[in-house]
């Protein structure tokens, strides 16, 4: 991936030498050498990251990280600073700064930082185009750009203004409320009720009480009406969940509503008119279940007017580092953290099998950044027996063992670090020792 990166000093040579270096390294590399000069560049290019030196004449790289935050506060800065201007730098990173180096910097350091400071960008970049695309505000977004996913997203569009059914099939945890949500929200019926029910979390003595609500004295304990969810739903979408778990005597009441658009509550005599969209969602295949007698075929094909099916989140794993940013951002802002996911540990969370989805995780991700320690997440962080999986599954093709494998990641890790031990143990989470120790061992099995 090619990052367009601003370099600002006010020294001619050392624009000259780092510019050099990150144009061989594949960086599209702008120069500029004041905080004026770097401003009118910011305003007439697309940039991933900037890197600026903190002292110069006039306005400093301060007062440019102040303008940046601003006016693009996802930019990535890197600070280039002299021994006596580190507490600056310090203090910038405190409010947002993605690193700093102090000059002469490791080169070869700064450009594996860069490259994750425009790569964290880029995936940034995607996030908000594909949330642009649906209109969705924060926390409900459907992130992601497999092409199986963006079929769901061209579905979404095609049928949110239809008055029709949609049925959406998937995997527990896979975001089928997400998508019935995109489709409130895209539709005619946004600024009406949204009302969920998970019909699989409901007793059933209660689920009709809970679906078409009561009159006083229905019941024992109906100690005042209740408006049921259906007749909460009127003017916009009723999304039922899992709706394969409902009885078949629920059922039966659920297609009368339907046809007729009508409820009665349960010890009343009026019928009540409701005009709502209905979205249900299952991860039964329900023509199995109508075949063994478990689901009605008529309500079947009522409901299953429209079919999206969202994917399992084996099927779209390049979808894997967009997901991880998107709850990195949420559990960071909400834990007041800056935390990152160095690559190797990324592609190895990308071969996960993620059983539980999405929203597993998702939950694993919550967990991490409440671990965290430091700025960058370790496998010490994420739970053992997952990554132990991944890493015994990456093994099975070629018949490797998991030492081979675990030897592997550490060359890998130890390459993206351009051999910097230091930060490679941290990384992988073992003590600088522990790494030494395993380096040994492996030389010991080659020769």
């Amino acid at each position: 991936m090619v990052g367009r990166v601003l370099v600002v000093d006010d020294e001619p040579n050392a624009i000259k030498v780092l510019s050099a270096i990150l144009g061989d390294a594949g960086f599209s590399v702008s120069k500029a050498s004041s905080f004026e000069e770097a401003v009118g560049v910011m305003q007439h290019q697309d940039l991933d990251a900037v890197v600026t030196d903190m002292r110069m004449p006039g306005r400093g790289g301060d007062d440019l990280y102040q303008y940046i935050v601003k006016k693009d506060p996802d930019m990535p800065v890197i600070f280039l600073t002299a021994y006596g201007n580190v507490e600056s730098a310090v203090n910038a990173m405190t409010k947002g700064a993605f690193y700093y180096f102090i000059k002469p910097p490791d080169y070869a350091n700064l450009k594996s930082i860069l490259s994750r400071a425009v790569e964290q960008r880029q995936l940034k970049k995607e996030l908000q185009h594909l949330r642009s695309q649906l209109k969705l505000s924060k926390g409900n977004a459907i992130v992601g750009a497999h092409p199986k996913i963006k079929k769901v997203l061209e579905f979404v569009e095609a049928f949110a203004d239809s008055p029709s059914s949609v049925l959406v099939y998937g995997e527990t945890g896979t975001g089928k409320e997400l998508v019935a949500r995109a489709l409130h929200r895209l539709g005619s019926r946004r600024d009406r009720p949204f009302v969920a029910v998970n019909c699989a979390a409901i007793p059933r003595e209660l689920i009709e009480a809970e679906l078409f609500g009561y009159e006083k004295g229905a019941f024992t304990g109906a100690v005042s009406k209740r408006t049921g969810r259906v007749e909460q739903a009127a003017g916009g979408t009723l999304f039922l969940d899992e709706i394969g778990e409902l009885e078949l005597s629920i059922q039966v009441k659920l297609l009368r509503v339907l046809q007729e658009k009508e409820i009665e509550l349960l010890g009343g005599r009026k019928e009540i008119a409701v005009d709502f969209r209905l979205v249900a969602s299952t991860n039964r295949n329900l023509a199995n279940e109508v075949a063994a007698g478990r689901f009605r075929e008529d309500l079947f094909y009522r409901i299953n007017v429209v079919q999206i099916e969202v994917p399992p989140l084996r099927a779209r794993q390049s979808d894997v580092p967009l997901l991880v940013e998107s709850f990195l951002r949420e559990f960071c802002a909400r834990e007041k953290k800056v935390v990152s996911v160095p690559i190797p540990l990324l592609n190895l969370l990308q071969t996960c099998s993620w059983p539980g989805n999405v929203r597993q995780l998702r939950n694993v991700i919550e967990r991490a950044v409440v671990l965290a320690r430091g700025r960058e997440l370790t496998v010490q962080d994420f739970p053992p027996e997952l990554l132990q999986e991944a890493m015994t599954d990456q093994s099975q093709p070629s018949g490797r063992t998991l030492r081979e494998v675990e030897a592997e990641a550490i060359r890998e890790t130890l390459s993206h670090c351009d051999g910097n031990k230091s930060q490679a143990a941290r990384i992988l989470g073992m003590s600088r020792k522990a790494l030494y120790k395993r380096l040994r061992e492996f030389e010991e099995l080659r020769g």
